[in-house]
């Protein structure tokens, strides 16, 4: 027979297993890595409490925080892109291929969301090859366009922001398609009424299409904030882990990398309280930004 909250509550017996891995895998270590924060130390034996003496390095230690408002910086730019690049030419595929008139639609989003399919490693090598001035130069120098043969990797002006582009390149295929489902669920009635009225395509989408897609684009704003803050693989397969060059690539997910897990060079010892020092800071950013940016996205809906 069922417990009496499993007869009063029957969807505890669905929800339950993924409460269970949710809290072991996802809640445990976020709450613990909190605790880490306060420690020095690698390992149990070695840990000494030392309340906020890790996010007192974290800003006032000269090395450490030139590193760690370098990273603050990049990690803005490479998100600011992505919301720019990324979520604009969304919105911008999104509409074309739900127009009445497109064809071939399904061959398009297909084209547009199969970079999402593979894996990071993979884009960032290749596209690291097609970036190569040595690689890539003759060809460009063969086609007449002698002008884009430029270290764009190497250069610190560059760097970020062709490693920027080339994530976005890559994850254009999963907002694209979350724009075409919202602009999909809006009611053919009022877009007739509008097209009576005689709006155009451009009023349409202005005054009609974007009010309505509204809590969408909030979702998705959100999704790029904490995917961007946490990036990490595509600058190490692009660069390296040290942000390279001159750490004009790093961002907050390589800098954990570095001082949490593998350990800083040339030093190479990690620090963990460091490490869960950025991490803390990081949530806890995420949380004052995210939390207004749902409430007033959502309040549409």
């Amino acid at each position: 027979m069922r417990p009496k909250h499993a007869r009063h509550f029957p969807w505890l017996l669905y929800l339950a297993p993924a409460l269970l891995v949710y809290t072991v895998f996802m809640a445990f270590p976020l709450i613990d890595s909190l605790r880490l924060s306060l420690f020095s130390g690698n390992s149990q034996a070695t840990r000494i409490f030392v309340g906020l003496d890790n996010f007192k390095r974290l800003f006032t230690d000269p090395e450490i925080s030139t590193r760690y408002w370098g990273a603050f910086f990049n990690t803005w730019k490479f998100f600011f892109v992505h919301l720019i690049v990324q979520n604009g030419l969304g919105i911008f595929f999104a509409v074309l291929l739900t127009h009445e008139t497109m064809k071939g639609r399904h061959i398009y989003q297909t084209i547009i969301f199969i970079p999402t399919t593979f894996a990071v490693l993979i884009t960032g090598y290749l596209w690291k090859l097609m970036l190569n001035p040595v690689w890539a130069g003759d060809f460009l120098v063969s086609i007449g366009l002698p002008f884009l043969k430029h270290p764009y990797l190497g250069d610190t002006n560059t760097a970020l922001w062709a490693v920027s582009l080339v994530s976005c390149w890559q994850w254009l295929g999963i907002p694209t398609m979350m724009f075409v489902a919202a602009l999909r669920n809006i009611s053919t009635e009022l877009l007739e009424a509008a097209r009576l009225e005689g709006a155009g395509n451009g009023k349409t989408f202005w005054y009609i299409k974007l009010p309505l897609i509204k809590p969408v684009v909030g979702i998705i704003a959100v999704l790029t904030f904490v995917n961007n803050f946490n990036a990490f693989d595509i600058v190490f397969a692009m660069e390296n882990v040290n942000g390279a060059p001159e750490y004009s690539t790093d961002l907050i997910g390589t800098l954990f990398y570095r001082y949490g897990i593998a350990g800083q060079h040339p030093i190479g010892i990690p620090d963990a309280g460091l490490g869960a020092a950025i991490a803390t800071i990081t949530f806890l950013l995420l949380l004052v930004l995210v939390i207004p940016t749902l409430k007033n996205t959502q309040r549409s809906a």
